[in-house]
């Protein structure tokens, strides 16, 4: 449990990096995703977990978690 809550925060972290320091790229980002078809949406969100999966297994690899 603790592992998890340690990923929600690092999650919140950045997130929150982002909108602090640079929201009008957020913005930028928006839009290009409003204009994005629900399938390459749906694909850039499969990709983007697949990548999360990739860093997981990477750090179980080198032993920091």
């Amino acid at each position: 449990m603790g592992l998890a809550l340690l990923a929600l925060g690092l999650v919140l972290v950045a997130e929150g990096l982002l909108y602090a320091l640079a929201p009008s790229l957020v913005e930028d980002l928006l839009a290009a995703l409003s204009a994005m078809t629900l399938e390459q949406r749906r694909l850039a969100g499969l990709l983007a977990v697949a990548l999360g999966l990739c860093l997981i297994v990477a750090a179980r690899a080198l032993g920091s978690v």
